[in-house]
């Protein structure tokens, strides 16, 4: 797995063009726009983003058969994609949150924590698009996995009215519960988030490793 390891991150060094376009960018939210945490989203999905395109990489000019004539295990492949999206997802989320901080408490606009909660509350909406995305990639490959990505995100994008519309009919104030909270409540409640998506990532990996042992090549 640390040879795939090594190989993934390699092609991050051949993209390093566009990834220092990406860094001015987040510098630039993080200095001059008022939602600095758009940029934290913004890095995150990104670089969890580009954990999947290895995928597509990997299937480039029938690539795969050589590379499982190689001591590579279907297994330690999709391991490896996971925790290369887990590294490369943690790591920018970790540099944008800290240099969020930085800025911010030096402006003096807000408490440590008013900014590490936002921040801490995407992060399980990250483990959810690499939970969802690895698999579909897996399967479906990079041009019908994008269409089915798509059709995922636009479910759940419904599923989520739905539950506001609901929210509404019963007369259920969504904004008011939110800003009753807490911040050792609103806490528990991202952790709890957390352990939730983690369970659901280990769920994918389960499908992902079904999806590579079907595989033929």
């Amino acid at each position: 797995m640390t040879g795939l390891l090594i190989k993934d991150f390699r092609l991050l060094k051949v993209q390093k063009n566009f990834f220092t376009l990406i860094v001015f960018i987040l510098l630039g939210m993080i200095l001059f726009s008022e939602d600095n945490f758009f940029a934290v989203s913004f890095a995150t999905f990104i670089f969890s983003l580009f954990s999947t395109s290895t995928v597509s990489y990997d299937e480039f000019d029938n690539g795969n058969p050589f590379l499982f004539s190689l001591p590579v295990t279907r297994k330690g492949y999709v391991l490896e994609k996971y925790c290369f999206g887990l590294i490369l997802g943690g790591a920018a989320w970790f540099v944008s949150t800290l240099l969020v901080v930085i800025v911010q408490l030096i402006k003096g606009n807000a408490s440590l924590t008013d900014l590490l909660l936002p921040s801490l509350a995407f992060l399980p909406l990250v483990l959810f698009f690499l939970a969802v995305m690895l698999p579909i990639q897996l399967k479906f490959g990079s041009e019908k996995g994008r269409i089915v990505l798509i059709g995922v995100i636009g479910l759940i994008f419904l599923l989520g009215v739905l539950a506001v519309k609901a929210a509404e009919a019963l007369h259920i104030d969504l904004a008011f519960l939110f800003n009753s909270l807490s911040s050792l409540s609103m806490s528990a409640l991202i952790l709890g988030a957390i352990a939730v998506m983690l369970l659901l990532l280990l769920l994918s990996l389960k499908i992902s490793m079904a999806v590579m042992n079907r595989k033929e090549f």
